[in-house]
């Protein structure tokens, strides 16, 4: 199968060392922002108790837990946690969040093999890359969740990569990886369906099996990647966006970070939001007689008033509406069980309705445009109204921000100076200036 080949051969050839500065530095913070999601995702209990049915002991490290268990469970367990909160990165023009889908299944596999700290961040960068390109050639069923689709083939990109494939293998690989991918639903997530979680984690682990079932002389689809992508899962396949730029525009540099814990697609009405409270603070729930929120057609879909729990507060734009002026922010604790069961969340976010702008469905992937009308019971109107979100590569957050959201997240585990010092490594073991073995030691530690 031709096709594929020269992605193939680019997952197979790259190195950490030959690429540009700005790639290598920028997977650094993709890297961090991962990490700090994983350990935050740890302290959730369903997290937990997931993690307390693996009892054996392992190479590979769960963030967060303090401990190492197989990498097959690792892949499984830590794909799941970076997921849990909401806060994991994404890619605009993917449509999803490739990091999550690959750093787990890479790291699991450098422990159990020993690698190093370069054949880990090459694995990571090549399965990035080959599943956020399949992300942006793909148009995924309407009702889809893009969780644990492309992100398989990426996983395995990774793990192959981390063993040494040729192109040859490397590409056999990949195509095992496309046929196992899973039936996702977006219902799933709007429905609060905790199962939605484990999409990430289930890529990680499939990842890892198509490497395993490569090396066993297991073989894919002759051209699974155009069949699932092209006929299954999506209609559509553009194998000339597959390949465009392919080593020289790099994805990780087009990537999005999340300070708003929430679904992405709430987070231009929430901009917007905080626009209005620049010129003065948010009206207080009982003086808003009715919020109006024109948005583009997914984030329109986000119409639930009356989400049950945590995940379905994620993933409704009224509920992030409400929370946000009622808590004065959109951090995590704004999208807690306290905040779920708050009546004055409660009762104004059934005051809040969305709906679909089509002009602002054709700003779709460069922009991600909202509009934000509170009318007041005085009858004044505030207005906001955003194109492109904070914390694309087009309007990024700052380092700082991006520093102090991981040790918020990691504060929910680890004292403040574990947290500093994995902080520190992190982006030193990107730079080429800390060994493998020696990040995933603070990797380790157990909560504090």
């Amino acid at each position: 199968m031709p096709t594929p080949d020269p992605l193939s051969h680019f997952a197979s050839e790259l190195h950490i060392a030959q690429v540009p500065p700005a790639v290598r530095t920028q997977l650094g913070w993709i890297l961090l922002d991962t990490v700090g999601a994983i350990v935050g995702g740890s302290a959730e209990p369903e997290l937990q108790a997931l993690a307390a049915r693996y009892t054996a002991a392992g190479a590979a490290t769960l963030p967060g837990l303090g401990r190492g268990i197989d990498a097959d469970a690792a892949a499984l367990i830590n794909g799941t946690a970076g997921t849990f909160l909401e806060m994991d990165e994404g890619n605009r023009f993917s449509r999803g969040h490739p990091a999550v889908h690959v750093i787990p299944a890479a790291l699991a596999l450098s422990e159990q093999r020993g690698a190093s700290a370069d054949v880990f961040l090459s694995g990571v960068l090549a399965g990035y890359e080959v599943g956020s390109r399949i992300g942006a050639a793909s148009r995924l069923r309407a009702s889809m969740h893009p969780h644990g689709t492309w992100g398989t083939v990426g996983a395995a990109a990774a793990c192959a990569r981390v063993a040494g494939l040729a192109p040859a293998a490397m590409h056999e690989t990949l195509q095992i990886a496309s046929s196992l991918t899973t039936a996702t639903s977006k219902q799933t997530m709007l429905d609060g369906g905790l199962v939605r979680n484990v999409y990430a984690g289930l890529s990680n682990r499939n990842g890892l099996l198509a490497l395993q079932l490569a090396e066993c002389g297991f073989s894919g689809e002759r051209d699974g990647l155009a069949s699932v992508f092209g006929r299954v899962v999506s209609e559509h396949f553009d194998v000339a966006a597959l390949l465009r730029g392919l080593g020289i525009e790099w994805h990780v540099l087009q990537n999005y970070f999340k300070l708003h814990s929430c679904c992405r697609f709430n987070h231009g009405t929430l901009d917007a939001l905080d626009q209005i409270a620049q010129t003065a603070p948010l009206p207080p729930a009982d003086r808003i007689d009715h919020v109006r929120v024109d948005s583009y057609q997914y984030a329109a879909e986000l119409a639930g008033q009356a989400p049950h729990n945590t995940v379905a507060a994620k993933f409704s734009v009224p509920f992030a509406v409400a929370t946000r002026i009622v808590h004065g922010h959109s951090a995590l604790s704004s999208f807690s069980w306290e905040a779920v069961r708050n009546p004055a969340v409660q009762a104004l976010a059934r005051r809040v309705t969305v709906q679909e702008d089509p002009a602002m469905t054709e700003r779709l992937p460069q922009e991600r445009p909202a509009r934000v009308a509170i009318h007041l019971t005085d009858g004044r109107v505030l207005v906001g109204e955003v194109g492109v979100n904070r914390g694309d590569d087009a309007l990024p957050y700052s380092h700082d921000e991006l520093r102090a959201k991981f040790l918020d997240l990691a504060g929910r585990v680890w004292a403040p100076a574990q947290a500093q010092a994995t902080l520190d490594a992190t982006l030193a073991l990107a730079e080429g200036a800390c060994a493998l073995a020696d990040w995933v030691r603070l990797l380790r530690q157990p909560p504090a």
